[in-house]
């Protein structure tokens, strides 16, 4: 790609800043209405990936996502994307057709396996920040979690409707607000908070809150956890991270009645 034809966005998520480079400047102008705050022409980026727009080689429009380490490089396909990252050179090749959702399910990716070795993971989560903590609601699809987001007051910075960014800081562990989202429609604040609390959400007539146990969280945490890589090394360091999350940050379900008043209870 010539100097002249590199339109480049650099996109900073979790304290993290990959460049993206296209020679498209009208796809370069969508990625950055898409990721609005998240965009930061300033950063320091940790890895560049090409985006070669056209189609990826031929396969099931519905194929599932397919990580794996082979040769020195992350091979990461689905039916509409092809891509290949180097982690040693920070460099990578994204072969997808002139849309927005295959690169960000290469994003999604790329930041698992980045968080993996620090300490950190993706969550099925919705995400919030209030009085500078910020709380966590997980659940599988239809727990609830754009509802959670949707009924938030106005003193609260939302962070995510879907997918939280969880990584460890220190002693403490923090979200950070994310791109990835999910039925709300809108992308979260490009903020952090040290958080305070993990609830397990759970729809019933009423609002109460039941501490949950060592075993019974870690059980939740691991099922919500996003991670596609069968690597072995890297699961290892998964387990880990979310033991010490558990340990450092307690751990709830809520049970709750879709109504506003259910934030009463998140202070």
């Amino acid at each position: 790609m010539s100097p002249e034809n590199r339109h480049t966005v650099n996109l900073e998520i979790g304290g993290k800043a990959i460049r993206l480079v296209t020679a498209d400047p009208d796809f370069r102008a969508l990625l950055a209405a898409r990721y609005g705050a998240f965009v930061n022409p300033s950063a320091n980026t940790e890895l560049e990936l090409s985006l070669q727009l056209r189609n990826p080689p031929a396969a099931a429009p519905d194929e599932d996502v397919r990580v794996a380490f082979q040769n020195g490089q992350w091979l990461v396909t689905r039916g509409d994307f092809r891509s290949v990252w180097h982690p040693h050179s920070g460099t990578g090749i994204v072969e997808q057709t002139a849309n927005p959702y295959s690169i960000d399910t290469v994003l999604r990716i790329i930041h698992t396996l980045l968080l993996a070795r620090e300490g950190g993971f993706l969550l099925h989560a919705s995400s919030a920040i209030r009085n500078h903590r910020a709380f966590v609601f997980s659940g599988l699809s239809g727990a609830g979690k754009t509802t959670m987001a949707r009924l938030a007051p106005a003193d609260v910075q939302l962070l995510t409707d879907e997918i939280s960014y969880i990584r460890r800081e220190s002693r403490t562990h923090a979200a950070y607000g994310t791109p990835f989202f999910g039925d709300l429609g809108i992308a979260g604040e490009n903020v952090c908070a040290p958080v305070a609390a993990l609830y397990f959400l759970a729809k019933g007539a009423g609002n109460r809150i039941d501490p949950l146990g060592s075993a019974e969280a870690a059980r939740l945490l691991l099922r919500n956890i996003l991670f596609f890589a069968k690597d072995a090394g890297l699961v290892r360091l998964l387990f880990q991270a979310a033991c010490d999350f558990l340990e450092s940050v307690p751990a709830y379900r809520l049970t709750f009645f879709p109504d506003v008043r259910v934030w009463e209870l998140i202070q």
